[in-house]
């Protein structure tokens, strides 16, 4: 009787489980495990919706309502994700090899050890939110807002930064190198230990900010503001430095 039990149980939640990735979109959906490549979901609400490991790859998902959903370790490779709404959206670990995510709404989001390379991030609005050890080689973030942004220990290079919005961001040890962040803003961010060699930071504004141990090898400064900064050896810049820490 035990083992009729035990197979009748397994069955159940055979059957449960697949169920669930047929179910309508929603907010609040279950989502877990499921093949959902190339699937149209454009305007969909999908808010608090619970995607844990599905495949996305290639979807649909521009204008999308993805507020507080959990898309850890989901593949959203090469995805359309424009205008996406995702604040507060848990990504850790996921795939998004050239999603497109430009214009996104993705503040508080957590893209920790997640994949970005190539990934599409122009204008998007990304305030506070983690991409702690997460990869961005290649990534485009020009006119992006990552404001107080954490990006520990990220892999940003050859990434595009320029005109980015980074006062007070955690660039501590991050790899940027060769990435270009021509009039970014850099107010009062943190640089320690940052791979700066070969970037790319004409016009830039590092007021306030700090680049402790930072390495710099033809690192260009041209025109940038460094007023206030504390620059690699711990020497604090004079007011209104311009191009080199004076």
């Amino acid at each position: 009787m035990s083992r009729f039990i035990f197979l009748l149980t397994l069955l159940f939640i055979s059957a449960f489980a697949q169920a669930s990735c047929e179910d309508a979109p929603a907010p609040g959906v279950i989502w877990r495990d499921c093949d959902k490549r190339g699937i149209d979901l454009q305007g969909v609400d999908l808010r608090g919706a619970i995607l844990t490991r599905s495949d996305f790859s290639e979807a649909n998902l521009r204008g999308a309502r993805l507020d507080r959903a959990d898309l850890n370790f989901v593949r959203l490779n090469k995805a359309q994700m424009q205008q996406a709404h995702l604040s507060n959206a848990r990504l850790t670990g996921a795939h998004l090899q050239q999603t497109d995510l430009s214009e996104a709404l993705l503040d508080g989001a957590r893209f920790d050890r997640a994949e970005l390379t190539q990934a599409n991030l122009k204008g998007a609005q990304l305030s506070n939110a983690s991409f702690y050890q997460a990869t961005l080689k290649q990534a485009d973030l020009s006119e992006a807002n990552l404001s107080h942004a954490e990006l520990r220990q990220a892999r940003l290079q050859q990434a595009k930064l320029d005109g980015c919005q980074l006062p007070h961001a955690n660039l501590l040890q991050a790899d940027l190198e060769n990435a270009t962040l021509i009039a970014a803003n850099l107010q009062q961010a943190r640089l320690d230990k940052a791979n700066l060699q070969y970037a790319d930071l004409r016009n830039a504004d590092l007021s306030r900010a700090s680049l402790v141990e930072a390495r710099l090898f033809e690192t260009s400064f041209e025109g940038a503001k460094l007023g206030g900064a504390m620059w690699i050896d711990r020497k604090r810049c004079r007011p209104g430095s311009v191009g080199s820490c004076e």
